[in-house]
């Protein structure tokens, strides 16, 4: 096992440049794929999962191996459906307990050929690719977006198109629109027809000559977080947008009421701490689940209770997000209470931390990614398995050293 140990700056000033949006790679990646792949993307994100999709799409092998990339396993799952030949989707132990029942049962009504080699309901699975004429389904609004998003994508490709119903409450309605967004930037028809269905005509893609991908609003999050605790700090990032489709840019939003203000310039978002926090912190994360990890550890340190609704999907991601957050958090000091399987809240409650805290990661990359800017009010932080950034953000560690902290490798 390997650990780092973090040790924080007197104060900030920096230019990070962030790693692209996944989530808007990951996209473009299977949509410029669907169009025959003729568009040039630039800006294309280094991180795992999307050289994992990378990979899968470019060299289609008979066995794909996604790894721990949830998104590449939703959205190759409809991909290759509607391709032909015969693929097995497989990826790590944790992947094959995630489920993917309600994608395949929706393409099994569609008329796919998807098999579970395993368990039913979840990974590996066995799919042979063919035109789908059944262009009609229904999947419940609470589940993961990227089911919705997996369909939506390849209705361009369906002989009569698709008429996608959504049933019970909408969540992540920011990322169904940035695929939307996305599709229609492709030339693609599609869109809301009611409020709880969607249309994409059988119109083929039109792909553009390039196609620029803006710095992900996830990533970003983490230096808002550095900014909150840092006592004094100013950050540059390029390429962030006011008007960004990522659902994730909610976060500037929200951390200007943690005392962090974002003034947009030239095509970048310049970071400032100002003003004075709120006393205490209520939000719905249903629309912005992987804010929840930055959010916890920012509120925590500085003395802000919290009650943070909508987490309900954190059981199911790398890890079970909500228990490992309670178990870390307690070493450091902090008694966090879960309710309902979708309400995280702390109180104000203390006990006793641990004489010598390490943070344990989880094959997790946000839970590296969220604990590390801890070490500001500590003084300094360990933390396990470092290499979990790697998933969304591989130069993570690099760019904490360009902004002045302070790693250094030890015996685990």
């Amino acid at each position: 096992m390997k650990r780092i140990v973090i040790t924080p700056p007197s104060k900030v000033r920096a230019d990070i440049t962030l790693p692209s949006s996944k989530s808007i790679c990951n996209r473009a990646l299977v949509i410029n794929a669907l169009a025959g792949g003729k568009t040039r993307i630039e800006n294309l994100s280094d991180c795992d999962d999307t050289r994992v999709m990378v990979r899968a799409l470019s060299e289609m092998p008979d066995t794909i191996d996604i790894g721990a990339a949830g998104t590449a396993m939703r959205f190759l799952t409809a991909y290759l459906s509607v391709n032909e030949g015969t693929r097995t989707l497989t990826g790590t132990e944790r992947m094959l307990q995630r489920p993917i029942g309600i994608l395949a049962e929706a393409l099994r009504t569609m008329g796919a050929d998807v098999e579970y080699i395993g368990r039913e309901g979840y990974p590996p699975l066995r799919i042979t690719g063919h035109t789908l004429t059944n262009g009609e389904t229904s999947l419940p609004g609470n589940v993961s977006s990227q089911y919705i998003s997996a369909l939506l994508m390849i209705g361009p490709a369906l002989k009569n198109g698709l008429k996608l119903t959504l049933t019970g409450d909408i969540v992540s309605h920011p990322y169904i629109d940035l695929t939307l967004q996305l599709m229609r930037a492709f030339g693609a028809k599609a869109g809301w027809t009611s409020e709880n269905q969607l249309t994409v005509e059988p119109h083929p893609y039109e792909a553009p000559s390039s196609y620029d991908v803006e710095s992900d609003w996830s990533a970003a999050s983490y230096w808002y977080e550095i900014c909150a605790l840092m006592p004094e700090a100013e950050i540059e990032l390029p390429r962030l947008y006011r008007k960004s489709p990522q659902g994730d840019s909610k976060a500037a939003h929200l951390f200007a009421s943690l005392g962090v203000e974002t003034r947009y310039e030239a095509g970048r978002a310049i970071l400032r701490k100002c003003g004075t926090p709120v006393s205490r912190m209520e939000y719905d994360f249903i629309d912005q689940p992987d804010l929840a990890q930055t959010f916890v550890v920012t509120c925590a340190f500085l003395g802000i209770p919290f009650r943070f609704d909508g987490l309900q999907s954190l059981k199911i991601k790398e890890t079970d997000r909500m228990a490992a957050l309670i178990t870390e958090m307690r070493k450091l000091g902090y008694v966090l209470t879960e309710t309902d399987g979708r309400i995280l809240s702390w109180d104000g409650t203390r006990c006793a931390p641990d004489p010598h805290p390490c943070i344990d990661t989880y094959e997790d990359h946000r839970m590296a990614l969220a604990f590390a800017p801890a070490c500001i009010p500590l003084g300094e932080l360990p933390v396990n398995n470092p290499h979990v950034v790697s998933k969304s953000y591989p130069h993570y560690w690099d760019d904490l050293c360009q902004a002045g902290f302070g790693i250094r490798e030890e015996e685990a």
